[in-house]
């Protein structure tokens, strides 16, 4: 699958989730869910997974994690905040300039509509 196909069956995934459970809950509660229906889609997820930062090509002890890596193509980031700081998208952009990955999403659970918290950012895609 391509990282569009993918972040299609990531976002309608999402969306159901969110219609059966609604805004509210821990970021946790969202990455285990999302976690457990994406590979139960037959998708391989990696969650929390170490992002290394180099410094003068030495690898730094104190990297970042990502929230979930799908088919090693697609970053995503779960929030469940009550709104997106500007701060959050430079995050994930971040994390797809390190890991070298092209698309990342950036997903918050609490809003009353989904399709407000969901934000599309890319690396050279």
């Amino acid at each position: 699958m391509t990282e569009n196909e993918l972040s299609k069956t990531i976002v309608d995934t999402c969306y159901r989730i969110h219609v059966e459970l609604g805004p509210g809950l821990f970021e946790s509660v969202y990455e285990e869910i999302l976690t457990y229906e994406l590979i139960h889609k037959g998708l391989f997820v990696s969650r929390q997974q170490a992002i290394p930062v180099y410094w003068h090509d030495v690898k730094m002890d104190q990297g970042f994690r990502a929230d979930l890596i799908v088919e090693n193509k697609v970053l995503i980031e779960v929030k469940s905040v009550e709104s997106i700081a500007p701060v959050h998208q430079k995050q994930v952009l971040t994390y797809l300039k390190l890991s070298g990955l092209k698309l990342g999403l950036l997903i918050n659970f609490n809003e009353v509509l989904l399709k407000n918290g969901v934000s599309r950012i890319v690396n050279n895609l």
